[in-house]
C-alpha cells in the first residue's frame, strides 16, 4: 500500500485554550470565614460606642432636688414651708439654687423679689431682712389707673407720691399769678398687690421717713393722691 504523505507539521497537537479559572471552594471558605469576624468586629465597636453615649446621659442626665415655688408670694413677705415644693433639676451652679436640704433655712425669710409658682428658687430671692428699713414707716395707698404710670411698678422702684386737689377744688394761684408746687413726698416702691375686681384699684405699700407717715397716710385716705417714678439714679 502506498503511504499518503502528510505535510510538514500536520502531526502535532494544537495547543488548546486554557479553562476558565473557577475558584476553590477552600477559598470561597476562607472570605466567608473573614466576614463574620468583621460583622462581630462591627458589632463590638457599635456596642462600645453605645455603652459611652449611655454613661455620658448618665452622668449629664443626673438630677439634684431643689426647692421650686408652690404659691405666690410678694416681695417683703414671709415665706412659709407651704409656698415651697421640691423639684429635680439638672444642677448648674451658675443659677445659684437652693438646695431642697436648705429648706428647714429657708422657711421663715422673707421674699427679696416676688415668688411666680413653678419657678426654681434661688439664693437672690431670699433675705433675712426687712424692706422696711429702720427710720422708715409703711403706709398702704390704694390707686386707680389714672393714679400711677401705666410701666409696671416693682419693689425698689423710688417714687413720688403726690397730693391732689379733691374733686370740684383747684389749686389757688399765689401773688405773683404762679401756683404752688403740689405737697409731694419721696418714697420706695415695697410691694404692688394685685388689682382688686370690684374696685379696679391696686394697693401700692410704699416706705417713706417716719416724720412723713401719718400724713401720707391720711392723704392716701381720702385717694387724693397720685405716684410719679424718678428716673434711675434720683433719689
Amino acid at each position: 500500500m502506498s503511504k499518503t504523505a502528510v505535510p510538514a507539521g500536520a502531526g502535532s497537537v494544537p495547543a488548546q485554550a486554557a479553562p476558565p479559572q473557577i475558584p476553590s471552594a477552600t477559598a470561597g471558605f476562607r472570605a466567608r470565614r473573614r466576614r463574620p469576624g468583621m460583622y462581630a468586629l462591627a458589632v463590638a465597636l457599635i456596642a462600645a460606642g453605645g455603652s459611652g453615649g449611655f454613661l455620658a446621659f448618665q452622668a449629664t442626665g443626673e438630677r439634684t432636688p431643689v426647692l421650686a415655688v408652690a404659691k405666690s408670694v410678694q416681695a417683703g413677705d414671709v415665706i412659709k414651708d407651704a409656698d415651697l415644693i421640691e423639684a429635680q433639676v439638672q444642677l448648674d451652679p451658675a443659677l445659684k439654687p437652693v438646695l431642697a436640704s436648705d429648706r428647714d433655712e429657708i422657711v421663715g425669710k422673707r421674699a427679696a423679689v416676688a415668688l411666680t409658682p413653678g419657678s426654681m428658687l434661688t439664693q437672690g430671692q431670699v433675705t433675712t431682712r426687712t424692706l422696711v428699713k429702720p427710720g422708715e414707716r409703711l403706709v398702704g395707698i390704694g390707686l386707680k389707673a389714672s393714679q400711677m404710670p401705666a410701666t409696671r411698678l416693682s419693689p425698689g422702684d423710688k417714687v413720688l407720691v403726690v397730693a391732689t386737689p379733691a374733686d370740684g377744688q383747684t389749686t389757688v394761684a399765689g401773688k405773683d399769678g404762679e401756683r404752688p408746687e403740689p405737697q409731694q413726698i419721696a418714697a420706695r416702691i415695697v410691694r404692688v398687690g394685685e388689682k382688686q375686681a370690684s374696685t379696679g384699684d391696686t394697693v401700692v405699700d410704699v416706705a417713706v421717713p417716719s416724720q412723713f407717715g401719718p400724713a401720707l397716710a391720711a392723704q392716701a385716705a381720702t385717694g387724693n393722691v397720685a405716684l410719679v417714678v424718678d428716673a434711675p439714679g434720683e433719689s
